[in-house]
C-alpha cells in the first residue's frame, strides 16, 4: 500500500458560517477519529490536499498526517464530501489506524490475458472487480493481478482461486464469483433478461407517474367542485 504525506492544523472554528469562511480562505474542514482517541477537528489547505487526493484516487493509501507540524498520525481517508454543483471540497473525514494491527481493505482486481474461451465464442463476464483482503496496512497490495488466459467456456474464478502473499488473508467469501466465461447462448439470454428488467422498471415508473397524475387531477377536480358549491 502506498504512503503519502499530508499536513493539517487543528481547527477552532465551528458552525456553517465559520466553515464557509474557512473554505473561502482556501481551506477544507476535516475531522480525525479512531484508534480510541477523541475526535480532532482539523483544517487543510485545499490546493495541496486536492492534489494529494488525485494522487491516491481509487487507491488504498496510508496518509502520514502531520498535525501542527508536530504530531504525525497514520490515517486513511474515510470520506470526502464535495459540493454537488461546483464539485469543490466541502469536508473530509480521516480515520486513524494502527500500522501493527491487521485490518480489512477493498483491493481492485486486474484481470490480465485473454480467456481462451473467447476464441470459441465465449464472453467474459466480470462479477466482482475487487476483493476484501485482511493484513497489516503496509502489506496490503495496491492491486491483485489475476491471469484469465486459461479460462474456457464455462470456467470461472472465485475468491479462493486467487493467489495471495503469505501474510495476507482473504476476507471475501471464498465462493465469491469474480469472473467467468459464458457461452454465446448464455450471454444472449442474460442480455435479453437485462433488457426485460429495464422495460419492466420503466413500465412500473410510467404507471406510478400516471397514478400520481390521476390522483392530482381528481384532487383538483374535487377542489373545483367544492369551490363551485
Amino acid at each position: 500500500m502506498i504512503q503519502i504525506d499530508m499536513s493539517a492544523s487543528t481547527r477552532e472554528s465551528f458552525g456553517k458560517g465559520a466553515m464557509r469562511r474557512l473554505r473561502t480562505a482556501g481551506n477544507t474542514p476535516a475531522v480525525l477519529y479512531g484508534n480510541a482517541k477523541e475526535v480532532t477537528p482539523l483544517q487543510l489547505e485545499t490546493a495541496p490536499f486536492l492534489k494529494s487526493l488525485f494522487h491516491i484516487s481509487r487507491k488504498n493509501a496510508v496518509v502520514n498526517l502531520s498535525i501542527n507540524d508536530a504530531d504525525t498520525r497514520h490515517v486513511v481517508v474515510k470520506e470526502v464530501q464535495t459540493d454537488p454543483v461546483t464539485d469543490s471540497l466541502v469536508h473530509a473525514d480521516f480515520h486513524e489506524i494502527d500500522l501493527q494491527k491487521a485490518s480489512n481493505f477493498i483491493v481492485p482486481l486486474d484481470f490480465t490475458g485473454k480467456a481462451k474461451g473467447e476464441e470459441f465464442g465465449g464472453e467474459v463476464v466480470v462479477h466482482n472487480a475487487a476483493i476484501t483482503l485482511e493484513g497489516l496496512p503496509l502489506s496490503i497490495p495496491d492491486v491483485v493481478s489475476v491471469d484469465i488466459s486459461d479460462l474456457g467456456v464455462g470456467d470461472s474464478i472465485v475468491a479462493s482461486d486467487i493467489s495471495l502473499p503469505s501474510d495476507i488473508n482473504m476476507a471475501s467469501s471464498e465462493t465469491e464469483l469474480c469472473i467467468e466465461v459464458i457461452s454465446a447462448t448464455a450471454a444472449a439470454a442474460a442480455a435479453a433478461a437485462a433488457a426485460a428488467a429495464v422495460d419492466a422498471a420503466e413500465k412500473s415508473d410510467a404507471e406510478e407517474v400516471t397514478e400520481v397524475e390521476t390522483s392530482a387531477a381528481e384532487g383538483e377536480a374535487g377542489a373545483e367542485a367544492t369551490e363551485s358549491e
